[in-house]
């Protein structure tokens, strides 16, 4: 007799994360308050169009003028958390070389805080670009950094043990904006 596979629990659905976002921004948009030049960054993938539902909030409901919107591609696991690189990978996109962003409020948006290396690595390069404030946005964070970094602003706490995977699904890389846990194959 073959055991049928149960679905993966959502943990959050497209619904419960609409007000995730909603708060999110509200929490981000007292950071950026006292800022007149903004900049909403996401990390690729899942970070991009997490950082656009942001900003499309921080100016319909917050009034912020429309930021600049930038995407850094940083990558160390797959989108299953198996280990791609040993070392955290940044492609700087040739057009953000000479990008002025001194004086600027940056607000770095990605979908999970999990060992904490593409965040360090998205600060250490923004850095340089000498901002004024560099704050952190994730839509959950899974508290077992790795690194002595936070979220300035986090939508969901998610107490996960560290073989299970905590998974976003984020249009358009997904059909349904949701999380699901996944549990890793049993080998």
């Amino acid at each position: 007799m073959e055991s049928a596979t149960l679905p993966d629990p959502c943990l959050y659905d497209s619904a419960q994360l609409e007000e995730v976002i909603a708060d999110m921004a509200r929490r981000a948009a007292q950071l950026l308050s006292g800022h007149e030049r903004v900049a909403v960054i996401g990390v690729l993938r899942r970070g991009a169009p997490l950082a656009e539902r942001l900003t499309a909030a921080l100016v319909t409901q917050y009034r912020l003028a429309p930021p600049l919107r930038l995407d850094l591609s940083i990558k160390r696991y797959a989108d299953d958390l198996t280990l791609l690189h040993p070392e955290t990978q940044f492609t700087e996109n040739a057009a953000h070389a000479s990008l002025d962003l001194a004086g600027y409020a940056l607000l770095v948006v990605d979908d999970v805080l999990y060992t904490g290396h593409s965040l360090l690595r998205a600060v250490e390069y923004l850095a340089r670009k000498q901002p004024a404030a560099i704050y952190a946005a994730m839509l959950a964070d899974r508290h077992v950094t790795r690194l002595p970094l936070h979220a300035d602003v986090v939508g969901l706490h998610l107490q996960v043990a560290p073989p299970d995977i905590v998974e976003c699904h984020v249009p358009p890389y997904e059909a349904e904006f949701k999380i699901v846990l996944r549990k890793p194959a049993a080998h």
